[in-house]
């Protein structure tokens, strides 16, 4: 069993900046792909980004150029660093882990300040 915790959403102005975590409890965490994906209200959930194992990453075109994923084996840890926040942002932040099976957290809360 794989358990994520999502840290890093809060408050933020439009063109603002933040950084959220997911922390994995997880031996082989290097073995995994991470994703963020988020849900906003009255939208389904929709993929953001993701890193393989191998480190290479896709982003969603909604957010290219602005969000940047990585990863941190030592510390069993993947990243979003937000910039350039929008309104249209706002949403429920999730991770989630993939190789044989798929693990979600419980997601951080991003919302527009404004």
């Amino acid at each position: 069993q794989v358990q994520l915790v999502e840290s890093g959403g809060g408050l933020v102005q439009p063109g603002g900046s933040l950084r959220l975590s997911c922390a994995a409890s997880v031996f082989t965490f290097s073995r995994y792909a991470m994703y963020w994906y988020r849900h906003a209200p009255g939208k389904h959930r929709e993929w953001v980004a993701d890193i393989s194992s191998a480190s290479s990453t896709e982003y969603a075109d909604y957010v290219k150029g602005r969000f940047t994923i990585s990863r941190d084996n030592a510390k069993n840890t993947v990243y979003l660093q937000m910039n350039s926040l929008k309104p249209q942002d706002t949403a429920v932040y999730y991770c989630k882990a993939a190789r044989n099976n798929k693990y979600w957290g419980q997601g951080t809360q991003v919302t527009d300040s404004s």
